[in-house]
Protein backbone atom coordinates (compact mmCIF):
# COMPACT_ATOMS: atom_id res chain seq x y z
CA UNK A 1 0.00 0.00 0.00
CA UNK A 2 1.55 3.37 -1.30
CA UNK A 3 1.37 5.98 1.59
CA UNK A 4 1.51 9.55 1.08
CA UNK A 5 3.65 12.06 3.10
CA UNK A 6 4.01 15.56 3.62
CA UNK A 7 7.25 17.62 4.87
CA UNK A 8 6.61 21.26 5.45
CA UNK A 9 9.66 22.83 5.61
CA UNK A 10 12.64 22.79 3.13
CA UNK A 11 15.26 23.79 5.57
CA UNK A 12 18.18 21.45 6.61
CA UNK A 13 15.82 19.73 8.80
CA UNK A 14 13.16 19.17 6.49
CA UNK A 15 15.58 18.21 3.13
CA UNK A 16 17.19 15.64 5.83
CA UNK A 17 13.85 14.39 6.87
CA UNK A 18 12.57 13.85 3.18
CA UNK A 19 15.79 12.24 2.26
CA UNK A 20 15.58 9.84 5.45
CA UNK A 21 12.29 9.30 4.39
CA UNK A 22 13.26 8.47 0.55
CA UNK A 23 15.93 6.19 2.43
CA UNK A 24 14.05 4.24 4.18
CA UNK A 25 11.30 3.44 1.64
CA UNK A 26 13.84 2.33 -0.45
CA UNK A 27 15.64 0.19 1.63
CA UNK A 28 12.37 -1.36 3.06
CA UNK A 29 10.50 -1.50 -0.21
CA UNK A 30 7.71 0.67 1.19
CA UNK A 31 5.36 2.81 -1.04
CA UNK A 32 5.89 5.87 -0.04
CA UNK A 33 5.12 9.30 -1.41
CA UNK A 34 6.84 12.37 -0.27
CA UNK A 35 6.13 15.73 -0.83
CA UNK A 36 8.23 18.66 0.43
CA UNK A 37 6.43 22.01 0.51
CA UNK A 38 8.44 25.32 1.22
CA UNK A 39 6.59 28.62 1.46
CA UNK A 40 9.79 30.55 0.11
CA UNK A 41 11.25 30.42 -3.74
CA UNK A 42 14.12 28.45 -2.82
CA UNK A 43 15.50 25.43 -0.38
CA UNK A 44 18.03 25.35 2.27
CA UNK A 45 16.26 27.88 4.75
CA UNK A 46 19.41 29.93 6.63
CA UNK A 47 21.55 28.06 4.23
CA UNK A 48 22.45 29.72 1.08
CA UNK A 49 25.99 30.29 -0.58
CA UNK A 50 26.50 33.38 -2.82
CA UNK A 51 28.88 33.72 -5.64
CA UNK A 52 30.53 37.03 -6.01
CA UNK A 53 33.09 37.10 -8.41
CA UNK A 54 35.69 34.14 -7.26
CA UNK A 55 34.24 35.01 -3.46
CA UNK A 56 32.30 32.19 -1.93
CA UNK A 57 29.74 34.21 0.36
CA UNK A 58 27.68 32.58 3.10
CA UNK A 59 24.93 34.04 3.95
CA UNK A 60 23.91 31.62 6.60
CA UNK A 61 25.68 28.73 8.50
CA UNK A 62 29.07 28.42 7.29
CA UNK A 63 30.07 25.03 8.74
CA UNK A 64 28.79 22.42 10.90
CA UNK A 65 30.34 20.14 14.00
CA UNK A 66 32.08 16.94 13.50
CA UNK A 67 31.46 15.38 16.78
CA UNK A 68 28.35 15.18 16.17
CA UNK A 69 28.10 12.52 13.33
CA UNK A 70 24.77 13.34 12.04
CA UNK A 71 25.82 15.89 8.90
CA UNK A 72 29.42 14.13 8.48
CA UNK A 73 27.17 10.70 8.14
CA UNK A 74 24.91 12.73 5.33
CA UNK A 75 27.79 13.87 3.45
CA UNK A 76 29.45 10.57 3.12
CA UNK A 77 25.79 8.77 2.15
CA UNK A 78 25.55 11.74 -0.80
CA UNK A 79 28.59 11.01 -1.85
CA UNK A 80 30.10 14.61 -0.61
CA UNK A 81 32.63 12.91 1.35
CA UNK A 82 35.46 14.28 -1.00
CA UNK A 83 33.90 17.78 -1.07
CA UNK A 84 34.64 17.76 2.99
CA UNK A 85 36.83 20.68 3.83
CA UNK A 86 38.69 21.14 7.75
CA UNK A 87 39.19 24.30 9.02
CA UNK A 88 43.14 25.38 8.48
CA UNK A 89 45.25 24.12 10.96
CA UNK A 90 48.02 27.16 11.09
CA UNK A 91 46.12 29.98 11.65
CA UNK A 92 43.49 28.54 14.65
CA UNK A 93 43.93 31.66 17.19
CA UNK A 94 40.55 33.50 18.32
CA UNK A 95 40.78 37.03 19.62
CA UNK A 96 38.84 38.68 22.16
CA UNK A 97 38.19 42.24 22.76
CA UNK A 98 39.20 43.80 26.19
CA UNK A 99 38.76 47.55 26.90
CA UNK A 100 39.09 48.20 23.38
CA UNK A 101 41.86 45.86 22.21
CA UNK A 102 42.01 42.67 20.91
CA UNK A 103 43.71 40.02 22.55
CA UNK A 104 44.11 36.42 21.73
CA UNK A 105 42.16 33.45 24.05
CA UNK A 106 44.12 31.66 26.26
CA UNK A 107 45.57 28.53 24.51
CA UNK A 108 43.82 25.53 26.13
CA UNK A 109 40.76 27.84 27.20
CA UNK A 110 37.81 25.55 25.73
CA UNK A 111 34.15 27.00 25.73
CA UNK A 112 34.18 27.47 29.50
CA UNK A 113 37.28 26.33 31.18
CA UNK A 114 40.79 26.86 30.90
CA UNK A 115 43.05 23.48 30.13
CA UNK A 116 46.64 24.67 30.62
CA UNK A 117 47.94 27.01 33.81
CA UNK A 118 50.43 28.78 31.53
CA UNK A 119 48.38 30.71 29.30
CA UNK A 120 45.92 31.25 32.14
CA UNK A 121 48.45 32.74 34.23
CA UNK A 122 49.99 34.95 31.48
CA UNK A 123 46.48 36.66 29.77
CA UNK A 124 46.06 39.76 30.22
CA UNK A 125 42.30 39.18 29.68
CA UNK A 126 41.39 38.14 33.48
CA UNK A 127 42.78 39.86 36.61
CA UNK A 128 44.58 37.55 39.30
CA UNK A 129 41.75 37.78 41.39
CA UNK A 130 40.08 36.08 38.24
CA UNK A 131 42.54 33.87 37.66
CA UNK A 132 42.61 32.73 41.28
CA UNK A 133 38.74 32.30 41.12
CA UNK A 134 38.84 30.05 37.78
CA UNK A 135 41.73 27.97 39.54
CA UNK A 136 39.76 27.28 42.74
CA UNK A 137 37.16 25.50 40.21
CA UNK A 138 39.41 22.42 41.10
CA UNK A 139 38.55 21.99 44.26
CA UNK A 140 34.85 23.22 44.59
CA UNK A 141 32.07 20.62 45.39
CA UNK A 142 29.69 19.46 42.66
CA UNK A 143 26.24 21.62 42.64
CA UNK A 144 23.11 20.79 43.61
CA UNK A 145 20.88 17.90 41.51
CA UNK A 146 17.66 18.35 40.19
CA UNK A 147 16.55 21.66 39.33
CA UNK A 148 17.67 23.40 35.53
CA UNK A 149 20.24 26.16 36.03
CA UNK A 150 21.12 29.24 33.73
CA UNK A 151 24.54 28.93 31.96
CA UNK A 152 25.77 32.20 33.60
CA UNK A 153 24.62 31.02 37.21
CA UNK A 154 26.48 27.56 36.46
CA UNK A 155 29.53 29.43 35.56
CA UNK A 156 29.27 31.96 38.24
CA UNK A 157 29.38 29.18 40.35
CA UNK A 158 32.46 27.45 38.83
CA UNK A 159 34.51 29.81 37.39
CA UNK A 160 33.44 32.99 38.46
CA UNK A 161 32.20 36.53 37.27
CA UNK A 162 35.75 37.28 34.85
CA UNK A 163 35.10 33.75 33.35
CA UNK A 164 31.21 34.07 32.40
CA UNK A 165 31.76 37.98 30.72
CA UNK A 166 35.16 37.65 29.38
CA UNK A 167 35.06 34.46 27.48
CA UNK A 168 31.94 32.47 28.17
CA UNK A 169 29.40 34.94 27.19
CA UNK A 170 30.74 35.99 24.38
CA UNK A 171 31.66 32.30 22.72
CA UNK A 172 28.39 30.13 24.20
CA UNK A 173 26.12 33.00 24.24
CA UNK A 174 27.02 33.91 20.68
CA UNK A 175 26.35 30.46 19.41
CA UNK A 176 22.63 31.07 20.40
CA UNK A 177 22.53 34.54 20.03
CA UNK A 178 21.08 34.54 23.51
CA UNK A 179 21.56 35.84 26.83
CA UNK A 180 22.99 32.87 29.07
CA UNK A 181 21.02 34.53 32.05
CA UNK A 182 18.37 32.94 30.64
CA UNK A 183 19.71 30.22 28.67
CA UNK A 184 19.20 26.35 29.73
CA UNK A 185 22.61 24.81 30.32
CA UNK A 186 20.58 21.32 30.43
CA UNK A 187 19.66 22.04 27.29
CA UNK A 188 22.66 23.62 25.72
CA UNK A 189 25.38 22.37 27.35
CA UNK A 190 24.90 19.21 29.26
CA UNK A 191 28.47 17.58 28.69
CA UNK A 192 29.28 20.25 31.52
CA UNK A 193 26.83 19.32 33.52
CA UNK A 194 27.88 15.76 32.92
CA UNK A 195 31.44 16.71 33.76
CA UNK A 196 30.13 18.35 37.49
CA UNK A 197 28.02 15.57 38.08
CA UNK A 198 30.80 13.04 37.62
CA UNK A 199 33.95 14.42 37.91
CA UNK A 200 33.13 17.28 40.20
CA UNK A 201 35.66 19.59 38.71
CA UNK A 202 34.68 20.51 35.10
CA UNK A 203 38.75 21.16 34.72
CA UNK A 204 39.51 18.00 35.72
CA UNK A 205 37.24 16.28 33.57
CA UNK A 206 38.53 18.18 30.40
CA UNK A 207 42.31 17.78 31.36
CA UNK A 208 41.11 13.59 31.03
CA UNK A 209 39.79 14.04 28.00
CA UNK A 210 42.83 15.94 26.64
CA UNK A 211 44.82 13.49 27.54
CA UNK A 212 42.89 10.43 26.22
CA UNK A 213 42.99 12.39 22.72
CA UNK A 214 46.71 12.84 23.44
CA UNK A 215 46.87 9.05 23.89
CA UNK A 216 44.74 7.86 20.71
CA UNK A 217 45.44 10.26 18.30
CA UNK A 218 43.95 8.58 15.43
CA UNK A 219 41.03 8.98 16.71
CA UNK A 220 38.82 11.75 14.80
CA UNK A 221 42.29 12.77 13.10
CA UNK A 222 40.89 12.72 9.60
CA UNK A 223 38.27 15.97 10.32
CA UNK A 224 38.60 19.14 12.58
CA UNK A 225 35.93 20.02 14.73
CA UNK A 226 34.16 22.28 12.01
CA UNK A 227 33.69 21.00 8.57
CA UNK A 228 32.41 22.85 5.22
CA UNK A 229 32.43 21.95 2.17
CA UNK A 230 34.44 23.04 -0.84
CA UNK A 231 31.70 24.83 -2.60
CA UNK A 232 29.89 26.04 0.31
CA UNK A 233 27.04 24.44 2.45
CA UNK A 234 24.70 25.35 -0.82
CA UNK A 235 26.57 22.04 -2.20
CA UNK A 236 24.30 19.98 1.19
CA UNK A 237 21.09 21.27 0.02
CA UNK A 238 21.69 21.09 -3.38
CA UNK A 239 23.00 17.10 -3.16
CA UNK A 240 19.84 16.27 -0.99
CA UNK A 241 17.40 18.01 -3.53
CA UNK A 242 18.81 16.31 -6.49
CA UNK A 243 18.39 13.06 -4.41
CA UNK A 244 14.10 13.91 -4.29
CA UNK A 245 12.05 12.65 -7.32
CA UNK A 246 11.56 15.46 -9.87
CA UNK A 247 7.90 16.24 -8.62
CA UNK A 248 8.14 15.91 -5.06
CA UNK A 249 9.28 19.44 -4.01
CA UNK A 250 7.07 22.26 -4.24
CA UNK A 251 8.25 25.66 -3.84
CA UNK A 252 6.27 29.02 -2.80
CA UNK A 253 3.53 26.65 -1.29
CA UNK A 254 2.01 27.26 2.29
CA UNK A 255 0.52 25.07 4.31
CA UNK A 256 -1.87 27.05 6.43
CA UNK A 257 -3.69 24.56 8.80
CA UNK A 258 -4.30 20.59 9.62
CA UNK A 259 -7.08 18.84 9.90
CA UNK A 260 -7.37 15.08 11.35
CA UNK A 261 -10.20 13.39 9.40
CA UNK A 262 -11.06 10.71 11.97
CA UNK A 263 -13.22 8.70 9.28
CA UNK A 264 -10.26 7.75 7.43
CA UNK A 265 -7.72 8.35 9.60
CA UNK A 266 -5.61 10.20 8.24
CA UNK A 267 -4.55 14.28 8.15
CA UNK A 268 -5.83 16.93 5.52
CA UNK A 269 -3.58 19.65 4.78
CA UNK A 270 -4.93 22.95 3.61
CA UNK A 271 -2.81 25.43 1.50
CA UNK A 272 -3.49 28.49 -0.12
CA UNK A 273 -4.27 26.52 -3.44
CA UNK A 274 -5.97 23.83 -1.94
CA UNK A 275 -6.59 20.99 0.47
CA UNK A 276 -3.92 17.95 0.14
CA UNK A 277 -4.97 14.64 2.17
CA UNK A 278 -2.31 12.55 4.14
CA UNK A 279 -1.16 9.86 6.17
CA UNK A 280 1.81 11.78 7.88
CA UNK A 281 3.25 15.13 8.19
CA UNK A 282 6.29 16.60 9.68
CA UNK A 283 6.55 19.99 10.49
CA UNK A 284 10.01 20.94 9.84
CA UNK A 285 9.53 24.69 10.56
CA UNK A 286 10.04 27.30 13.36
CA UNK A 287 8.27 26.65 16.24
CA UNK A 288 5.80 29.67 16.08
CA UNK A 289 4.68 28.36 12.42
CA UNK A 290 4.13 25.26 13.67
CA UNK A 291 1.99 26.87 16.62
CA UNK A 292 -0.17 28.66 13.77
CA UNK A 293 -0.40 24.92 11.90
CA UNK A 294 -1.71 23.31 14.92
CA UNK A 295 -3.66 26.13 16.84
CA UNK A 296 -7.43 24.45 16.22
CA UNK A 297 -6.52 21.16 15.92
CA UNK A 298 -3.90 20.74 19.09
CA UNK A 299 -4.37 24.17 21.21
CA UNK A 300 -2.73 22.82 24.32
CA UNK A 301 0.24 21.69 21.87
CA UNK A 302 0.52 25.14 19.39
CA UNK A 303 0.62 27.12 23.30
CA UNK A 304 3.70 25.31 24.12
CA UNK A 305 5.04 25.99 20.82
CA UNK A 306 3.97 29.49 21.09
CA UNK A 307 6.05 29.97 23.88
CA UNK A 308 9.32 29.37 22.55
CA UNK A 309 10.73 32.95 21.68
CA UNK A 310 13.42 33.72 18.68
CA UNK A 311 16.19 35.86 18.22
CA UNK A 312 16.98 37.79 15.17
CA UNK A 313 20.52 38.19 13.36
CA UNK A 314 22.52 39.52 10.52
CA UNK A 315 25.22 38.36 8.58
CA UNK A 316 27.72 41.18 7.40
CA UNK A 317 30.59 39.99 4.58
CA UNK A 318 33.19 41.83 3.25
CA UNK A 319 35.23 41.83 1.35
CA UNK A 320 39.26 43.57 1.09
CA UNK A 321 42.57 42.90 -0.73
CA UNK A 322 45.12 40.70 1.85
CA UNK A 323 47.34 44.23 2.14
CA UNK A 324 44.65 46.66 3.81
CA UNK A 325 44.55 44.19 6.82
CA UNK A 326 47.32 45.79 8.85
CA UNK A 327 47.34 42.39 11.08
CA UNK A 328 47.84 38.81 11.00
CA UNK A 329 44.29 36.96 11.30
CA UNK A 330 43.44 33.80 12.61
CA UNK A 331 39.73 32.33 13.02
CA UNK A 332 38.02 35.76 14.17
CA UNK A 333 37.24 37.63 17.12
CA UNK A 334 34.39 37.62 19.71
CA UNK A 335 33.30 40.88 21.61
CA UNK A 336 31.75 40.34 25.08
CA UNK A 337 28.52 42.17 25.61
CA UNK A 338 30.12 44.16 28.75
CA UNK A 339 32.33 46.11 25.58
CA UNK A 340 29.01 47.52 23.95
CA UNK A 341 30.51 46.52 20.40
CA UNK A 342 28.11 46.89 18.00
CA UNK A 343 28.87 43.06 16.46
CA UNK A 344 28.59 39.93 18.22
CA UNK A 345 31.81 38.37 16.60
CA UNK A 346 33.37 38.01 13.10
CA UNK A 347 34.82 35.31 11.25
CA UNK A 348 37.63 35.72 9.00
CA UNK A 349 36.05 33.22 6.70
CA UNK A 350 39.22 33.04 3.92
CA UNK A 351 41.57 32.08 7.10
CA UNK A 352 39.27 29.55 8.09
CA UNK A 353 38.23 27.67 4.86
CA UNK A 354 40.28 27.19 1.53
CA UNK A 355 38.30 28.79 -1.53
CA UNK A 356 36.24 31.29 -0.05
CA UNK A 357 38.63 34.31 -1.44
CA UNK A 358 40.85 34.90 -4.63
CA UNK A 359 44.67 34.92 -3.82
CA UNK A 360 45.70 38.24 -2.63
CA UNK A 361 41.83 39.03 -0.91
CA UNK A 362 40.30 38.84 2.29
CA UNK A 363 36.73 38.06 3.07
CA UNK A 364 35.51 38.73 6.72
CA UNK A 365 31.92 37.70 8.36
CA UNK A 366 30.71 39.87 11.20
CA UNK A 367 27.14 39.14 13.13
CA UNK A 368 24.79 41.83 13.80
CA UNK A 369 21.97 41.63 16.61
CA UNK A 370 20.84 38.55 18.56
CA UNK A 371 19.05 38.59 21.93
CA UNK A 372 21.02 41.23 23.73
CA UNK A 373 21.23 43.51 20.82
CA UNK A 374 17.97 43.41 19.41
CA UNK A 375 18.10 47.08 18.09
CA UNK A 376 21.34 47.00 15.90
CA UNK A 377 19.24 43.96 14.00
CA UNK A 378 16.44 46.87 12.85
CA UNK A 379 19.39 48.93 11.04
CA UNK A 380 18.91 49.58 7.92
CA UNK A 381 21.55 48.17 5.50
CA UNK A 382 23.74 51.37 5.23
CA UNK A 383 23.77 52.04 8.76
CA UNK A 384 24.28 48.06 9.55
CA UNK A 385 27.36 48.66 6.90
CA UNK A 386 28.88 51.26 8.35
CA UNK A 387 28.65 49.82 12.29
CA UNK A 388 30.42 46.56 11.04
CA UNK A 389 33.18 48.60 8.90
CA UNK A 390 34.00 51.12 11.45
CA UNK A 391 34.03 48.26 14.12
CA UNK A 392 36.34 46.24 12.04
CA UNK A 393 38.46 50.20 11.42
CA UNK A 394 38.59 50.35 15.65
CA UNK A 395 39.14 46.78 15.97
CA UNK A 396 41.50 45.93 12.95
CA UNK A 397 42.79 48.89 12.10
CA UNK A 398 40.64 48.02 8.31
CA UNK A 399 40.32 51.87 6.88
CA UNK A 400 39.94 51.06 3.36
CA UNK A 401 36.71 50.63 1.67
CA UNK A 402 35.23 46.60 1.15
CA UNK A 403 35.64 45.45 -2.21
CA UNK A 404 31.91 44.74 -1.61
CA UNK A 405 29.41 44.27 1.46
CA UNK A 406 26.79 41.69 1.70
CA UNK A 407 24.00 41.46 3.98
CA UNK A 408 21.75 38.88 4.74
CA UNK A 409 19.26 38.37 7.61
CA UNK A 410 18.15 35.99 9.56
CA UNK A 411 14.69 37.26 11.47
CA UNK A 412 13.47 34.96 14.14
CA UNK A 413 15.37 32.23 13.56
CA UNK A 414 17.39 31.61 16.43
CA UNK A 415 15.65 29.58 19.15
CA UNK A 416 16.13 30.12 23.03
CA UNK A 417 16.50 27.55 24.96
CA UNK A 418 15.69 29.18 28.26
CA UNK A 419 15.81 27.48 31.14
CA UNK A 420 13.02 24.79 31.57
CA UNK A 421 13.39 23.81 28.09
CA UNK A 422 14.01 20.39 28.25
CA UNK A 423 10.76 19.79 30.52
CA UNK A 424 8.73 21.84 27.48
CA UNK A 425 10.39 19.81 24.88
CA UNK A 426 8.95 16.67 26.93
CA UNK A 427 5.37 18.48 27.10
CA UNK A 428 5.61 19.16 23.68
CA UNK A 429 6.49 15.32 23.01
CA UNK A 430 4.06 14.13 25.34
CA UNK A 431 0.92 16.19 23.43
CA UNK A 432 2.64 14.89 19.86
CA UNK A 433 1.95 11.29 20.95
CA UNK A 434 -1.74 11.81 21.05
CA UNK A 435 -1.35 12.90 17.64
CA UNK A 436 -1.08 9.69 14.73
CA UNK A 437 1.45 10.67 12.19
CA UNK A 438 2.47 13.88 13.04
CA UNK A 439 5.99 14.84 13.83
CA UNK A 440 8.41 18.01 14.51
CA UNK A 441 11.44 18.44 13.56
CA UNK A 442 14.02 21.73 13.34
CA UNK A 443 16.34 23.50 15.98
CA UNK A 444 13.71 24.68 18.00
CA UNK A 445 13.66 21.34 20.49
CA UNK A 446 16.87 19.38 20.84
CA UNK A 447 19.91 21.63 19.18
CA UNK A 448 20.07 24.52 16.94
CA UNK A 449 23.37 23.01 15.13
CA UNK A 450 23.13 21.82 11.51
CA UNK A 451 23.99 18.52 12.61
CA UNK A 452 21.27 18.54 15.31
CA UNK A 453 18.86 19.84 12.88
CA UNK A 454 20.11 16.67 10.73
CA UNK A 455 19.34 14.39 13.17
CA UNK A 456 15.88 16.13 13.99
CA UNK A 457 14.41 15.52 10.63
CA UNK A 458 16.08 11.91 10.06
CA UNK A 459 14.35 11.06 13.36
CA UNK A 460 10.75 12.35 12.64
CA UNK A 461 11.36 10.76 9.41
CA UNK A 462 12.28 7.21 11.24
CA UNK A 463 9.50 8.10 14.20
CA UNK A 464 6.91 8.22 11.37
CA UNK A 465 7.49 5.33 8.95
CA UNK A 466 7.71 3.17 12.69
CA UNK A 467 4.46 4.48 13.11
CA UNK A 468 2.92 3.92 9.76
CA UNK A 469 4.23 -0.04 10.01
CA UNK A 470 2.77 -0.50 13.46
CA UNK A 471 -0.48 1.03 11.79
CA UNK A 472 -0.65 -1.33 9.38
CA UNK A 473 0.43 -4.13 10.85
CA UNK A 474 -2.45 -3.78 13.73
Amino acid sequence: MSRRIIVVGGGIAGLAAAHRLLELSQENNFGLEILLLEAGPRLGGSIHTERVGAFLVEAGPDSFISEKPWALQLCERLGLGSRLVSTNPTRQSVLVVYHGRLEPLPEGFLLMAPTRLGPLVTTPLFSWRGKLRMAAEFFLPRGGVGTDESLAAFVRRRFGREALERVVQPLIGGIYAADPEKLSLAATMPRFLEMERTWRSIIWAMWRAQRRRARRPESGARWSLFLSLAGGMQELVDAIAQRLPNDSVHLETHVIGLTWNNAKKNWIAATRSGEIEVDGVILAIPAYSAAAILSSVAPPLAQELREISYGSTATVNLAYRENEIPRALGFGLIAPAIESRKILACTFSSIKYPGRAPEGSVLLRAFVGGVLQPHLFEHDDRTMEADVCHELATLLGITAEPLFCRIHRHPRSMPQYHVGHLEKVERIEAHLKKLPGLELAGNAYRGVGIADCVHSGEEAAENLLRALEDGEAA
